[in-house]
């Protein structure tokens, strides 16, 4: 029996809340090791790594560029969380790439950029194999919870004519950006403008859809909707955060696939305020029904940290613009 290989230098890239779950669960996974860390607040450079993420870390200090946190390592991963919108990362990813180093990142568009970003994910794949490195978007959701997973119990069944999946979370404990990111304390107008700026809502629930499409049902043909509602306080809430009687209190959005003019796919995320029942729940409809539920719920945050840090050594192996459905099932 081989032991175990050397230990793969990663850098994290974006030290907001995400990023800095990552860079805890980094310093805790076996086979890895940080080697630096870049974020573009100038609050924080210079600034002792473990100091940034309250952990005890190797002697590494933040950076404001990439080019100097991963000097003197000709590869390794970048562990990125910088944004959930492929157009405004995309430059970011095609510099570390072109540094021959792979991406585990995420970008929730980044799931499954040929939905919408075709030629630019074509073009960054060509430049992935072109350097000899991979990348990937992933995290509990886009990355697991309604895409992965409903993939991997798909394995078990027959042909498969429709998948239901629905994530319901409680935003009342979770950081105050997804708050906002729910709409949490708006009106419904105000809700209803800052959702058609492309402000409101889950990013990428559309991408694990069309994932759902093409792994479970084996599609290459299909169509995806999606839609967004507020959920209004009937009733006022002291807090935190307050939120009035009237004021949205979170949000209700599905993504649907269609095939030949039938839904085959519907995926719904609930994201409020006092959720009840909070879950992951998954239908299969096919000859072998199938019925899962996660009481409670996968872990949000913490799950993304962990579905980062675990894809390394997996992504490592590879070459090219990949997608969660390309890893290994196991660690």
């Amino acid at each position: 029996m081989g032991g175990a290989g050397p230990s793969i230098p990663v850098v994290i890239m974006g030290l907001g809340h995400i990023g800095r779950a990552i860079g805890r669960a980094a310093l805790g996974r076996h086979g890895l090791v940080v080697v630096g860390a870049v974020d573009r607040d100038p609050a924080l450079a210079g600034r002792p790594l473990g100091e940034v993420l309250d952990a005890p870390a190797p002697d590494v200090r933040v950076s404001a560029e990439l080019g100097q946190a991963i000097a003197g390592h000709p590869t390794g991963a970048v562990l990125h969380a910088t944004g959930s919108r492929l157009d405004q990362v995309l430059p970011e990813i095609q510099a570390i790439v072109r540094a021959g180093w792979h991406v585990v990142s995420t970008c929730e568009e980044l799931a499954f950029p040929a939905l919408d970003h075709g030629d630019e994910a074509k073009a960054l794949d060509a430049l992935c194999e072109q350097h000899g490195v991979a990348v990937v978007g992933t995290g509990v959701n886009p990355g697991f919870a309604l895409d992965r997973l409903p993939a991997l119990l798909a394995q078990t069944v027959g042909e498969v004519r429709h998948v239901h999946a629905v994530r319901v979370v409680d935003v009342s404990s979770r950081r105050s950006g997804l708050q906002r990111k729910v709409g949490v304390g708006l009106t419904p107008e105000a809700f209803d403008a800052a959702a058609d700026r492309g402000e409101i809502g889950h990013v990428g629930l559309a991408h694990s859809a069309a994932l759902v499409a093409e792994s479970c049902l084996g599609l290459e043909e299909y169509e995806v909707d999606e839609e967004l509602e507020p959920l209004v306080a009937e009733e006022g809430d002291p807090g935190p955060p307050r939120v009035e009687a009237g004021q949205v209190a979170g949000v209700h959005q599905t993504a649907r696939v269609f095939a030949e003019e039938r839904e085959v796919v519907r995926l719904e995320v609930v994201l409020a305020l006092g959720a009840e029942r909070p879950r992951d729940e998954i239908t299969i409809d096919a000859e072998a029904h199938l019925h899962l539920t996660v009481e409670g719920g996968l872990p949000g945050d913490l799950a993304t940290a962990h579905a980062v840090v675990n894809a390394v050594p997996a992504v490592m192996e590879r070459h090219g613009l990949l997608t969660v459905l390309d890893l290994p099932a196991g660690r």
